[in-house]
């Protein structure tokens, strides 16, 4: 309870003049709450009962108890208005504020972190915790507003008989207790629940993303009894919390109730004896009677205190968490060709578990590199340190002699661009796609086909109904492989990079136009360096020069005829489908020779 009434406090440190507005607009609500039962009692004492006795009615003061009446039930609407009103602003402006503070924390960290974060459980953080943590925001300016009432209310009822007030009061802390009992009950039970929730977010997330594996393996009822179980346990919890929220309530209703029969029979008894009036007995008894619902605005402020408690940890967990990337203020040149260089680099995604190790190599500008390395060589990893989306454990990478670490936020994306192996295309135009992040008024059309006419693309755009206005699909499912991987280049063009890197990014189209795509890249951008992860031997032999890797360490760099020299490895490497084919070949000319 009172980690969750820190988060409230958090809350209204963040939005101090919505906040005191809405509990202003519910102090006039409770107010005129306790001022109901004062003119119902003062129009019955005055107006009423006199009429009854007179045998007729003065029109003015019924006049006056129907204004009275009437005014302070304006008065409380518009305090039930102005609370709501307040209430949700509040909550919704700290709701799109935590929404904008943990995406921001996603951008900021590295991609290291999200390695080891799955992306259900990112999506749920951003959604469903972020919308628990703030959910006592709604019900809280009607709670303190009742904390208003219940003061009121004991001096109206103090004021009017001290021994009917004493006989209602002995049921608040019957109250007191029954809430602390139910947040003892239910808390720990709320509180799984919502861990429940994140973990079927993750589910249902990464079904949606392999639905392609799922389908073709024929996984489908296997994925559907992993997300009914992990589903029928939140399905448990949230009974469980229904449960104890079932058994309390009724209770937490009554209490209130039984306060007013207990006033209304020694209320009656005090009424006989003349100790109290007929309006006061009606005035304290109705008072109560209003006080039965209000009272459990605060019951629902402390229901939602478990959630709150357990999506403002989940919340903070990803603001707080480290990792995230420093930047200096160095800049980078804005044209020419980038000299890059790598200075005995080492990293690991896992402690222990070092990808690569030592690596250090020199590209002149202007050049292009094929790095090439048999499979988990740590090629890819390579390309991430060089544009720098995660940061090396130890050794530097320079661009222009500078190190990546003293560049100032957003240099390196404004003169390198990585074109990696899983592309990916978002549900927009193809002029959207391309102009990603540059903005579609400041890259001319003309650019664009340049771009496409560059990446071997120009042909199927133009082919399309609408051209570049066509859309594609999520994640460019009416193209292709090939044509997905020909845009995704294309989207590194436009910005006319000065390091171009390619992680197998050309793997889906056939070898003619793969070999079109890098003579294309090496004579027609001359203002960039091209670094290449590459596996054919025509796309090795296009390059200037070659850096070979094997398990995270170069073990030579020169130029392919010499590689294939004097690096065995390396030699073996490019060589294997033309060796297996001799192979084979002399396999069947002796099964010739044999029959």
């Amino acid at each position: 309870m009172r980690q969750g009434f820190g988060v409230i406090g958090h809350a209204i440190r963040g939005e101090p003049r919505v906040f005191i507005g809405a509990v202003l607009s519910s102090s006039v609500y409770g107010l005129m709450t306790v001022g109901s039962s004062w003119a119902l009692g003062w129009a019955t004492e005055n107006a009423v009962l006199p009429a009854f006795s007179a045998g007729h009615a003065v029109t003015g003061t019924l006049v006056t108890a129907a204004l009275l009446i009437v005014g302070v039930a304006v008065l409380k609407a518009a305090g039930v208005i102005g609370r709501r009103v307040l209430a949700g602003i509040m909550q919704y402006r700290m709701q799109a504020r935590s929404r904008r503070e943990v995406t921001r924390q996603y951008l900021r960290l590295p991609l290291a972190w999200h390695h080891r974060h799955p992306t259900g459980q990112l999506l749920s953080n951003a959604g469903s915790d972020i919308e628990a943590a703030w959910a006592p925001l709604a019900p809280l300016p009607m709670a303190v507003g009742v904390v208003v009432m219940l003061v009121a209310a004991a001096v109206a009822i103090l004021v009017v008989d001290p021994v009917l007030a004493l006989v209602g009061f002995l049921i608040f802390p019957a109250i007191a207790v029954l809430n602390l009992v139910y947040q003892r009950r239910l808390s720990p039970l709320a509180m799984r629940a919502q861990q429940l929730r994140a973990e079927v977010s993750e589910i249902a997330h990464e079904s949606f993303e392999g639905a392609l594996v799922v389908k073709t393996l024929g996984r489908e009822e296997t994925e559907a009894a992993r997300f009914q179980a992990k589903a029928d346990r939140l399905r448990d919890a949230n009974i469980a919390v229904g449960r104890i929220r079932g058994m309390f309530d009724p209770l937490l209703e009554a209490l209130p109730t039984l306060g007013v029969l207990a006033v209304l029979l020694f209320g009656s008894v005090r009424l006989a004896a003349g100790d109290v009036s007929s309006g006061e007995l009606i005035q304290v008894s109705y008072l109560f009677t209003l006080l039965a619902f209000p009272v459990r605005a605060l019951g629902w402020v402390l229901a939602e205190l478990p959630r709150s408690v357990v999506g403002w940890r989940r919340v903070q967990d990803v603001l707080n968490a480290s990792g995230s990337m420093e930047f200096g203020a160095a800049r980078l040149a804005a044209d020419g060709p980038a000299r890059v260089e790598v200075h005995d680099l080492a990293f690991g995604y896992l402690p222990g578990a070092p990808v690569l190790s030592g690596v250090g190599f020199d590209v002149r500008p202007g050049r292009t590199v094929a790095l090439v390395g048999p499979t988990g060589a740590g090629k890819s990893t390579l390309t991430q340190l060089l544009v720098r989306l995660v940061d090396p454990d130890e050794g530097r990478v320079l661009i222009d002699g500078v190190d990546l670490r003293q560049v100032a936020r957003g240099e390196v994306s404004s003169v390198a661009a990585l074109v990696p192996q899983q592309t990916f295309l978002f549900d927009d135009t193809v002029r959207g796609n391309l102009t990603l992040g540059t903005g579609a008024d400041d890259v001319p059309d003309e650019k664009v086909w340049a771009a496409l006419r560059l990446a071997q693309a120009e042909g199927f755009v133009s082919a399309l109904p609408k051209n570049l206005d066509t859309r594609i699909g999520e994640r460019g499912a009416t193209l292709s492989g090939g044509q997905r991987q020909r845009l995704a280049l294309a989207r590194a063009l436009v910005r006319d990079p000065r390091l171009l890197i390619l992680d197998d990014a050309t793997s889906s189209v056939d070898a003619q136009v793969e070999s079109r795509i890098l003579f294309g890249l090496r004579d027609g951008s001359p203002d960039s360096t091209v670094i290449v992860v590459a596996y054919r031997m025509a796309t090795i032999a296009l390059a200037d020069e070659v850096v070979y890797l094997e398990q995270g360490r170069v073990v030579d760099h020169g130029a392919h005829d010499e590689l294939l020299a004097r690096c065995e490895g390396y030699r073996n490497l490019v060589t294997a489908y033309e060796r297996e084919e001799a192979e084979r070949a002399a396999l069947d000319a002796d099964e010739e020779i044999v029959a």
